[in-house]
């Protein structure tokens, strides 16, 4: 007789931060958010439709496609698989992606990189490019970048990725469209532009990276943290430099947002503990904009 088959855990019995190959699919009116995080084990974030992502602390192998990362950070679970994501494209022979991050560690990430060189024998094509708050960076005619200060224990930055579209000035809408041509040819300025923040990231920050960087309550979808959900501020392992579950409720008034992705929850509450509280201080979920991740 077959030897019976060994029984594993039920999916539903391990908790969501063992499952390290899985994300989350989100559905967002201009594009689809995908990813995870949890404190202190893994942060990545893909915006295919974008072709970026933000943290590299996990990489699906689906995920090398994105040739821009911005990294808000250089601790571990939010820079571990930079190597891997870099291999894998040389392995495809697709060309070389671009990695952002805070400038006070571009060259420290090339140190990193430099050892697993000398461990594997190969080379891993990248290009660092270091941001300081202010910067932003043009993805397309239609995209950009901007960087933000955030507030962290150790230099960090967040982002926002803002669509951008040339109106015509008031001015001119009653003209032909030859006078309009006319002006454009002659160096007058003849459009302005708009900007809508569609998405904002927050990386790992105190609530002081959302009061001091407006714009992120303004975006259309906001990645932020929530690491702890507890109702002390007492507890020994709630460290700096991270957001609680009251920072939200003392702030639901300003968030504007379409939809307020929170995440990277301290791994030392389970699942249960994190819906359960959140519910019982947000009941309404931020009038069910609020999605736990």
């Amino acid at each position: 007789m077959p030897e019976p088959k060994k029984r594993g855990k039920k999916p539903s019995e391990l908790i969501s931060y063992s499952e390290s190959s899985s994300y989350r699919k989100i559905k967002c009116e201009h594009f689809t958010l995908e990813g995870f995080s949890r404190a202190p084990v893994m942060t990545f974030w893909r915006v295919p439709e974008y072709k970026l992502g933000f943290d590299l602390g996990w990489q699906p192998w689906e995920f090398m496609g994105a040739p821009r990362w911005f990294v808000s950070h250089a601790h571990m679970d939010h820079i571990l698989a930079l190597p891997a994501y870099v291999a894998r494209r040389r392995m495809m022979q697709m060309d070389p992606p671009t990695i952002y991050l805070p400038e006070q560690k571009v060259n420290d990430l090339r140190q990193f990189l430099a050892a697993f060189c000398r461990l594997e024998q190969s080379v891993l094509p990248c290009e660092i490019i270091g941001v300081r708050p202010g910067d932003e960076i043009d993805l397309s005619r239609e995209l950009v970048v901007s960087v933000h200060k955030t507030w962290h224990s150790v230099p960090s930055v967040g982002y926002v990725v803002w669509e951008r579209r040339k109106k015509l000035k008031p001015e001119y809408l009653e003209l032909s469209g030859e006078e309009i041509r006319d002006l454009n040819l002659s160096g007058v300025e003849i459009s302005y532009e708009q900007r809508f923040p569609r998405i904002a990231f927050l990386g790992d920050s105190s609530v002081r990276g959302l009061d001091e960087n407006p714009d992120m309550f303004r975006a259309d979808v906001l990645i932020t943290e929530m690491t702890h959900v507890s109702q002390s501020r007492n507890e020994p392992f709630q460290l700096p430099g991270h957001m609680r579950l009251e920072d939200y409720v003392e702030r639901r008034d300003k968030f504007q947002n379409k939809k307020i992705v929170a995440s990277h929850f301290s791994i030392r509450y389970s699942l249960h503990e994190i819906q359960s509280r959140v519910r019982e201080k947000l009941p309404d979920m931020l009038d069910g904009r609020l999605v736990l991740v």
